[in-house]
């Protein structure tokens, strides 16, 4: 099997990308396995992150790349935190970042707001680089149209998740069981579409 390194540590995307990848006779390998450190996300857009990501795991390891660079957009807040989601609290002044600082910084945020101004999307960019030199990377994107709940619903899921709210399911994305999230979420759509540009690429 060809190895492919994932730009990142994060065990749940590992997974995900192993079983959906292994059709294609390709293992992935989490960065932090092959001694690959964080590269600073200088980019001012999820597809500028991505790559930058892809080509120093692709650069440091030799080997062909995958990253992703998602977040979420609120459009009462003119699309923030978008590429800073992960570090929303931090960005703006906080002590301590993590999921539940930036969850209770969007709701202070959005205190006071109506339903139906709290709309907002999760959107995902994914880049797949042959080596670090690659001119033509294939790059995928997905989203997930949803809203932002008053408060925290559910114990699943990571990031802003127990807030977003899922009109297919009538629940909060920390609500869904894996399977349900892969099928409609913002990743999921991104891995799909890059499945099928593999087929192509590999064809």
């Amino acid at each position: 099997m060809q190895k492919i390194v994932l730009a990142s540590g994060n065990r749940k995307k590992v997974a995900e990308l192993t079983q959906l990848l292994a059709q294609f006779q390709l293992q992935v390998i989490p960065q932090t396995e092959l001694n690959v450190e964080d590269v600073p996300e200088t980019g001012t857009t999820f597809v500028e992150n991505a790559i930058i990501k892809a080509r120093h795991a692709a650069e440091v390891t030799g080997l062909p790349a995958i990253a992703d660079d998602s977040g979420i957009e609120i459009d009462y807040l003119d699309g923030q935190p978008g590429i800073y989601s992960a570090r929303f609290a931090l960005c703006e002044g906080a002590t301590e970042g993590g999921d539940q600082a930036n969850n209770d910084l969007l709701l202070e945020k959005l205190q006071g707001v109506p339903q139906a101004d709290r709309t907002a999307r999760y959107q995902c960019v994914l880049v797949f680089m042959k080596h670090a030199k690659d001119p033509t990377p294939l790059i995928c994107q997905g989203s997930w149209e949803g809203r932002i709940l008053n408060e925290e619903v559910g114990d699943g899921g990571f990031g802003y998740d127990p807030l977003f709210w899922c009109e297919e399911h009538n629940c909060s994305a920390a609500q869904l069981t894996p399977e349900q999230k892969t099928a409609i979420s913002h990743r999921g759509k991104a891995l799909m579409e890059l499945m099928h540009k593999l087929k192509e690429s590999l064809a």
